[in-house]
């Protein structure tokens, strides 16, 4: 079983940065591909990114493309999500979620689920 905390939402004007922090429990968070999903209130769970269990192939929403980095520090069970020039559009409960070895852009695919983090941008 592998537990799931992030960390880093808040509230941030439109054009500014926020770093989430996904934490895992476990020793086997390198055989996991990670994702970060949003939810926005009234709107169904949506992909944002995904990163492969090395980290050496990554995907993203359109959305995002060019504004989020999605990456993984395997040494420290932690996936992070560097989310920049940020719009009002983003504004959702981000989750992070892990799979064993292979990505899926599919939320249901994924078998273990952090708590959420609310990000919040002001226009």
């Amino acid at each position: 079983q592998v537990q799931l905390v992030e960390s880093g939402g808040g509230l941030v004007q439109a054009g500014g940065s926020l770093r989430l922090s996904c934490a895992a429990s476990g020793r086997t968070f390198s055989s996991y591909a990670m994702a970060w999903f949003r939810q926005a209130p009234g709107k169904e769970r949506e992909f944002v990114s995904t990163i492969s269990m090395n980290g050496g192939n990554t995907n993203y929403a359109d959305s995002v493309k060019g504004r989020f980095t999605i990456s993984r520090d395997n040494a420290k069970n932690t996936v992070y999500l560097q989310m920049n020039s940020l719009k009002p559009e983003d504004t959702a409960v981000y989750y992070c979620a892990g799979r064993r070895l292979a990505r899926s852009m599919w939320y249901r695919d994924y078998d273990f689920w952090g708590q959420g983090t609310q990000v919040t941008v002001s226009s």
